[in-house]
């Protein structure tokens, strides 16, 4: 069976349970990315379960109507993996509700204030 080639898991669950690769996906640990463009001078949270193929995407203007279609100069400034998709999602949401640009700042330089955000929720 040929996979249509994914915007992202999510859209494609029921395709990827029906040939069990879901479950497989499920287990997998998952990663916090922050990328980042020197052309806008912007950062970009996310959660992948590969955050190198999630930048090329990013990079390549795979997803047409996201923010990161901007610019094509992405670069991987931090990549945390997570024992769970709950713990990166709510970690990326976490970070997106301060829109402080000197929190991120201060996360790229110092990954150890994720581990403390996790044990405290």
């Amino acid at each position: 069976m040929v996979l249509p080639e994914p915007r992202d898991w999510r859209h494609h669950k029921q395709i990827l349970t029906s040939v069990g690769i879901f479950c497989f996906i499920e287990l997998m640990n998952h990663w916090l990315y922050i990328i980042y463009s020197t052309k806008a001078d912007k950062y970009y949270i996310g959660e992948s379960i590969d955050p190198w193929n999630r930048l090329q995407q990013h990079s390549e203007h795979h997803y047409k109507s996201n923010f990161t279609k901007i610019v094509n100069d992405w670069k991987l400034v931090l990549q945390k993996e997570v024992a769970s998709k709950e713990d990166a999602l709510y970690l990326e949401r976490f970070i997106k509700r301060m829109k402080s640009r000197i929190f991120i700042q201060k996360i790229i330089d110092n990954p150890k204030i994720l581990e403390d955000i996790l044990n405290i929720k």
